[in-house]
């Protein structure tokens, strides 16, 4: 399904489960699309909840912005428009950069009637600056596109030697974009690594004065082996957000739900019941 935002983009998601019950958004990090989202968002739906994964702007099968506009604010606009569309507050579950999306629309005093609980994957307030910078390095090296799924492959093992690689990269086809050139590309618009390059600076001020005034139950989930969320960030953020609670997963580095995904899913479920009961 789509939703057509305040902006005019078009946002592509996917749903799970009975729209009677209660509701879960799913938004990715940087650089990936919705379906990192799968395995999570169908036992979400096994387990009484209803899961909307978006393809974020610029990312998958949604609009790129034509200006290049990624800014956070623009895409906590383009969730409030969704959850407003959809006419009931949601449990918001954010990774990297869906997770700042998450805190900033649940720490905006005017939208908190639409977030009834916050989980952070692997993102802290914001993420630890020189983890960040290798993400948009790595983001960065495929600007010239892959001349097979396998090539892409080996880039992503290369990036992530502690995941094993798949025997099968049919599944990579849903991140790449195969252009006339026969080239393969990321799924994501180039002028999205420009935006995270330039946006450094009061946006961290933003981010804590949101994260001040998140009210909800939260959750900071955090792979073992991460570097965007080191012990430090984790302390951060559990000074500023005094209530939250705190889930270290270990053998899983930023990519938790893909290196993990049944704990992963299973600390997201145990959370989401607590608080529904």
């Amino acid at each position: 399904m789509y939703f057509r935002v305040q902006s005019g983009l078009s946002i592509k998601a996917s749903e799970w489960g009975s729209r009677e019950d209660p509701l879960v958004i799913l938004m990715h990090g940087g650089g990936q699309t919705r379906h990192a989202w799968g395995e999570t968002g169908r036992k979400l739906a096994e387990s009484g909840f209803h899961a909307v994964a978006i393809d974020l702007r610029g990312h998958g099968e949604s609009d790129w912005h034509p200006e290049g506009d990624y800014a956070i604010e623009s895409y906590k606009e383009d969730l409030i428009s969704i959850l407003n569309e959809l006419s009931k507050p949601a449990s918001l579950v954010g990774a990297s950069l869906g997770g700042m999306v998450a805190l900033c629309t649940t720490g905006d005093k005017e939208y908190q009637d639409l977030c009834t609980s916050l989980i952070m994957v692997d993102i802290g307030i914001y993420p630890n600056d020189e983890g960040s910078d290798q993400i948009l390095n790595f983001m960065s090296s495929g600007h010239k596109g892959f001349t097979s799924l396998e090539e892409a492959s080996q880039a992503i093992s290369t990036y992530l030697p502690h995941r094993k690689r798949p025997t099968d990269n049919k599944g990579l086809e849903k991140n790449l974009r195969l252009k006339d050139d026969g080239r393969y590309y990321w799924h994501w618009d180039p002028k999205f690594i420009g935006s995270r390059s330039k946006r450094r600076g009061d946006y961290k001020k933003r981010q804590k004065e949101y994260a001040l005034n998140v009210s909800v139950p939260t959750l900071l989930i955090r792979g073992a082996m991460s570097n965007i969320v080191t012990e430090d960030e984790v302390k951060q953020f559990m000074e500023t957000i005094k209530h939250a609670e705190f889930v270290e997963i270990e053998k899983a580095a930023h990519m938790i739900a893909g290196d993990r995904n049944d704990i992963f899913t299973s600390a997201v479920i145990d959370f989401l019941r607590e608080r529904r009961e």
